[in-house]
């Protein structure tokens, strides 16, 4: 198989005004608000992670999505993958990607991930104060896949085999996922297509292998909450192993069982380690291989962030090269790597260029892929 890597970036539509967001958090809400709040929380914590090359932009602008596809074209990403809010017919953050299928000038692939949870307070770490619910039924399993094939019609929708492909973020919160995937897949081929490519983000809370459960595919969301700090020693030496048995015997899950917030600061290079080892042991059917350069969600969250410390573009590039190396190609239909993210800057997680680093995480990706 010759053909190349295709980074998937996934891409945040948060970055304009909503009224939603106006009555919940105050005019002028974006996902800029948090990140210009955010301060370091210990000695030689990388906050606040601000913007350069394409500043505070506005993505109702055509200027700036133009610029943004422009940029991820010059550093070889293959496409983007939009988060999608769907709420019984009620759509959020739907803006930027609405006017991109108006305009012909935004010819960058991409592809639509329904974030399918419910909006929470999360921000002011009321994560149990539900904003806006998410309810299912299959009435709106139908009318829902009826919306979606407006843009899979679209040329620059991601095929596979001229399937499209469709992510879903949490399937474990459906209350019979099996079914909804049947009521849309017969509502794809009723429109023409051969079927959908069906997808999920493969994360602590869903392990399942995707055939068992009617899905054609899983991805793995970097980071995978949990997997590091309560799964398993989150290094892979045997140093890192006592660091992490200490850590327990000193309390750590004591106090989690007492309901004490707890601060998750870890090493990006341990838990980048620990992934390479995964890899290295053989990943499962159908998974493809997922990476971050960073993560850092202190901007989003007051209490209980998760950090992985001391990211590096080398150490990002380490990481990057082992998956192009070790991943098995040859066992999926296409050789999709995702990306999280292109512009998640409130979780501190982003390819677009900031003051500290520039340009210098898109152009390893660049360098490793093409």
């Amino acid at each position: 198989m010759n053909q190349k890597i295709k980074p998937i970036a996934i891409y945040l539509p948060q970055f304009h005004p909503i009224p939603e967001n106006d009555l919940w958090w105050g005019k002028g809400f974006t996902e800029w608000t948090n990140v210009t709040k955010a301060k370091p929380r210990f000695e030689g914590h990388y906050q606040p992670h601000l913007p350069t090359d394409l500043g505070f932009y506005d993505l109702r602008l055509e200027e700036t999505r133009l610029a943004q596809e422009a940029m991820a074209k010059e550093y070889g990403i293959h496409g983007f993958c939009y988060y999608h809010y769907w709420f019984n017919s009620k759509r959020l953050l739907h803006e930027p990607l609405d006017r991109k299928m108006q305009n012909p000038k935004e010819d960058l692939p991409f592809m639509m991930c329904w974030a399918n949870e419910n909006w929470t307070r999360t921000w002011d770490g009321l994560d149990k104060e539900i904003l806006l619910k998410q309810e299912y039924s299959f009435d709106d399993d139908y009318n829902h896949i009826r919306y979606l094939i407006s843009f899979f019609k679209d040329d620059r929708y991601i095929k596979v085999q001229g399937k499209p492909v469709f992510i879903i973020y949490r399937p474990n919160l459906f209350p019979d996922v099996q079914k909804t995937i049947k009521i849309w897949r017969k509502a794809v081929q009723n429109a023409g297509f051969p079927d959908l490519y069906l997808g999920y983000s493969q994360n602590v809370e869903n392990q399942f292998p995707p055939e068992g459960m009617g899905f054609d595919f899983a991805f793995e969301f970097q980071p995978n909450f949990g997997a590091q700090s309560e799964k398993i020693s989150y290094g892979v030496t045997r140093m890192e192993r006592i660091k992490h048995r200490l850590k327990v015997l000193l309390g750590y899950r004591i106090k989690k069982r007492l309901g004490i917030k707890l601060n998750r600061f870890e090493s990006y290079q341990d838990y980048s380690n620990y992934s390479n080892v995964q890899i290295s042991l053989g990943f499962k059917k159908d998974v493809y291989p997922g990476i971050t350069p960073m993560w850092d969600n202190s901007a989003r969250r007051k209490e209980n962030p998760f950090v992985l410390h001391n990211s590096t573009p080398e150490k990002y590039k380490s990481w990057l090269n082992h998956i192009k190396e070790s991943y098995p190609w040859y066992a999926i239909p296409e050789k999709f790597l995702f990306i999280n993210a292109w512009n998640e800057w409130a979780e501190g997680n982003h390819l677009e260029p900031c003051q500290k680093w520039g340009t210098a995480y898109l152009e390893v990706t660049k360098e490793v892929l093409r």
